[in-house]
């Protein structure tokens, strides 16, 4: 199965007649715009995509370059944790948007090394500390909720560059040392519709709740997770799902995206489709979009 098989059409979902749609674009990776009446919300923007050869050689450093025409403009950029393909280019978005960063002690680390004002960065994992509900804050028409989630264990079972970013000093650094972080999922309530983001293939069944209208879905590391699928279906109960991160991310973004080997696709779309009854399970083309 290639991915283009299972493509949405643009025009998959429908867009009640009474309002602006909810525009979804897969950024490549784990990262989305999504986008209503004007505010843009950025969740784990990933644009540079150096290659293999780059990450293993020495510091990374943004690729500002190419972010304007892929990404003029934003409100909030979310990162759901801190490794480089989720983080790396968060800082620079958001010098070169003026949106608010939020994330975890990690990212706010991150920000303030890179320069950001105080009042445009987030500390997420401070203000959810000895609160049993979720974070939230108001975008605009968006309600974003931030759930404590975590990073699959996909590297020999464990989770990769585990621990936090709390040296900044060296700034630029290598891919090793972008470390994970707190984990968070994103909750989006927006236009009457729920999406909900997993930006790694776990999650906190407890820290959930049922109903997602469509569901952004990590798929690397998702074998490697104990009971994923229907774990996932139990607690999100998703009426949709948009696969993402399933794309070889050292590959420049003007290209097509290839799968990372060891996905197993099929296996996953079945197993989606027998645990949610009825749900739709599909993919974007790199800078695709969907409306919602």
């Amino acid at each position: 199965m290639r991915p283009s098989d299972l493509e949405f059409s643009a025009s998959a979902f429908d867009v009640p007649g009474t309002r602006s749609p909810v525009r979804v674009t897969w950024l490549g990776t784990a990262g989305f715009s999504i986008e209503h009446e004007g505010f843009v919300v950025l969740i784990d923007p990933y644009l540079t995509r150096a290659s293999l050869g780059r990450c293993l050689r020495g510091p990374l450093r943004s690729d500002a370059a190419r972010f304007g025409h892929v990404v003029p403009r934003a409100d909030a950029i979310i990162a759901g944790h801190t490794h480089f393909d989720h983080a790396l280019d968060v800082p620079a978005l958001a010098h070169a948007t003026s949106a608010r960063v939020y994330g975890s002690r990690s990212c706010a680390h991150l920000c303030r090394a890179a320069g950001l004002p105080e009042d445009r960065v987030v500390d997420v994992e401070a203000a959810g500390e000895g609160r049993r509900d979720p974070v939230r804050a108001e975008v605009g028409p968006f309600e974003l909720r931030f759930v404590p989630s975590q990073h699959s264990a996909l590297l020999l079972g464990r989770v990769p560059f585990p621990g936090d970013i709390a040296d900044c000093a060296e700034l630029p650094f290598g891919a090793h040392h972008y470390r994970c972080g707190a984990v968070f999922s994103v909750d989006i309530r927006v236009a009457g519709r729920r999406l909900y983001h997993l930006g790694s293939a776990d999650l906190v069944e407890d820290a959930t709740t049922r109903g997602v209208d469509l569901l952004l879905l990590c798929v690397a590391g998702w074998t490697t997770t104990r009971r994923f699928v229907p774990r996932v279906a139990r607690a999100l109960d998703p009426g949709a799902v948009l696969l993402s991160h399933w794309d070889d991310f050292f590959s420049p973004l003007e290209r097509p995206a290839r799968m990372l080997p060891g996905m197993r696709m099929p296996r996953l779309v079945d197993e989606l489709t027998r645990e949610a009854r009825g749900v739709r399970v599909g993919t974007v083309p790199i800078l695709g979009h969907l409306a919602l």
